[in-house]
């Protein structure tokens, strides 16, 4: 079966890169905004009969919101459907409403699972992500087809080499990621074939005030790598860091996918509790000044994302790639 990748605007550069790595050229496209804020957008190579794999990130800005994101790509899997595709995949780096997967609060929302539905509505047979917030609930708010990727495949080569030849440790910033510090933890020691410490931090976060300052697990002596899934303010990850180092942590570095960097960042990067600051490139660096991006080192998730596309491609099994919950 052909295959197309598209990517849309704003997932140009990444898209571009899964493309590289995949040697295959991306797929052409029309977009269109209209004066009254509405757009279009059309495949133009034919589609009839094709495998189809369309990359866009749901991060918001600089010029759209990630309703605009989401709207856009929903349309285009629908166009894709219109005119005969195969099979469509929603290559989605960064998923946008995945942190409200369940109801804290009298009559919250579960926007996780009616994003879903809206996926599944138009159309698309697969939606792939890298590290979302809660793989339980992703895997259970969609019906169609899910492949969860995570850090471990894009971050774990960088991670060894923080690691050298001296103590290291993983630690979560809040109980919720622990399995995913875990899961890291466990590929980074098979990788480096040497003992790996852990260590997990209290949090509790009620009406957008965060408390909680227990810490354990092993730091003392060692390079510790704060794993996770995404650092907006980074807030959570300077708290933790601040207290890993009163417990005699060598250095604190900050691991995540994907690096929104929102209100607040800017401090965060300036504090000296942590080392360095790692991303993917799943949400391009647009928020960041001059001297924020000197503390970020960026790593791309496109060899990961192709190597998933790939297999899909192939009809093999993805099964060994480093996946959430693998």
């Amino acid at each position: 079966m052909d295959s197309r990748i598209f990517a849309l605007e704003g997932a140009q550069s990444l898209g571009a890169a899964v493309a590289a790595e995949l040697g295959q050229p991306l797929a052409a496209l029309e977009e269109r905004g209209f004066e009254d804020g509405e757009h279009k957008i059309r495949p133009l190579d034919e589609v009839r009969g094709a495998d189809t794999y369309v990359i866009q990130g749901l991060h918001g800005g600089p010029d759209d919101s990630p309703n605009d994101r989401l709207c856009k790509l929903l349309f285009f899997i629908a166009t894709l459907r219109t005119n005969g595709a195969a099979r469509v995949t929603a290559v989605v780096p960064y998923l946008a409403y995945a942190r409200k997967d369940r109801q804290t609060k009298p009559r919250d929302p579960l926007t996780a699972r009616y994003v879903a539905q809206l996926f599944e509505a138009v159309g698309a047979d697969r939606v792939i992500t890298l590290e979302c917030h809660n793989l339980a609930a992703f895997q259970n708010a969609f019906r169609c087809e899910t492949l969860a990727l995570d850090t471990r495949g894009a971050l774990l080569e960088r991670a060894a080499e923080l690691a050298g030849d001296g103590a290291i440790s993983v630690a979560s910033p809040d109980p919720g990621g622990v399995k995913r510090a875990q899961l890291f933890r466990e590929a980074l020691e098979a990788r480096l074939q040497r003992p790996v410490g852990f260590a997990l931090m209290e949090k509790r976060r009620s009406g957008g005030t965060v408390t909680g300052s227990l810490i354990a697990g092993d730091v003392a002596g060692a390079r510790v790598l704060i794993i996770d899934d995404m650092i907006a303010s980074g807030g959570t990850m300077t708290r933790a860091a601040r207290a890993i180092l009163d417990l005699g942590a060598r250095d604190v570095w900050a691991l995540a996918a994907h690096g929104l960097f929102t209100g607040g960042a800017e401090a965060a990067l300036a504090d000296p509790a942590i080392t360095g600051w790692i991303v993917t490139d799943t949400v391009p660096p647009f928020r960041l000044t001059e001297a924020m991006a000197q503390r970020v080192e960026i790593v791309s998730a496109a060899p990961l994302l192709a190597r998933a596309i790939d297999r899909l491609q192939r009809n093999r099994p993805v099964t060994d790639l480093p996946a959430a919950g693998a």
